[in-house]
């Protein structure tokens, strides 16, 4: 593809920009990502980008916004209280990592204070405040969830977007344990499997607000 010289817009916004990011690491990995590379792929001069955004730092932010502004998308208006909102959100953002194996590890490791990301809290501070949880219980609530929900997910999506291959065998006789419950761990990394994980981290939720509202 011919490359515009430099300071050429091709049309270019950051919209743009982001979507072909996002593409390219879905395609080939954080690691091989850089500015030349999607200039390369946008067929422009890589100052046409730092033009829209400056630098791969900022780069990195609009991808992740990009692929958090999908799990808005899915999510859509919950109308029955703080565990909807928290588990379409949850869902939305499983989803997202399932489509995204190779950005996802982006959104574990920097801070996300773009404004989808705080538009998404806010709806969860929000929804918890007006059903009357205690406000200490609402500030750390978030925290507990997306910590669940990046470590599930990072273990989940190691294998690409179909997942984690099955559990091998395992020595009835060296784990006799972990060989009786084996069966039931048959379903890791399935929906039901994260239904249930997560119904454990709402239940948590609920019985801290219980404890802080007995006097």
């Amino acid at each position: 593809m011919a490359r515009r010289t430099r300071g050429t817009s091709a049309g270019l916004d950051r919209e743009r920009i982001a979507a072909a990011a996002v593409a390219l690491v879905d395609r080939d990995g954080l690691e091989r990502f850089g500015v030349r590379r999607l200039a390369e792929e946008l067929g422009v001069d890589p100052m046409s980008i730092y033009h829209h955004i400056r630098g791969k730092a900022a780069l990195l932010d609009a991808v992740s916004e990009a692929v958090l502004a999908e799990v808005a998308a899915d999510a859509g208006e919950a109308s029955s209280g703080w565990e909807e909102v928290a588990r379409r959100t949850a869902h939305g953002y499983r989803d997202m990592a399932y489509r995204h194996p190779k950005v996802f590890p982006l959104l574990t490791t920097r801070a996300q204070t773009s404004p989808v990301a705080l538009a998404a809290l806010e709806r969860l501070f929000a929804a918890m405040r007006a059903a009357g949880l205690p406000d200490q219980v609402v500030a750390d609530a978030p925290m507990v969830l997306f910590s669940f929900l990046n470590g599930h997910l990072l273990a989940r999506t190691g294998g690409g977007p179909d997942g984690p291959g099955p559990m091998p065998p395992l020595d009835a006789g060296a784990h006799p344990t972990m060989a009786a419950l084996a069966p039931l761990l048959a379903d890791f990394g399935s929906a039901a499997e994260f239904d249930r994980m997560l119904d454990v981290v709402l239940q948590g939720i609920r019985d801290r607000a219980a404890r802080e509202e007995t006097p």
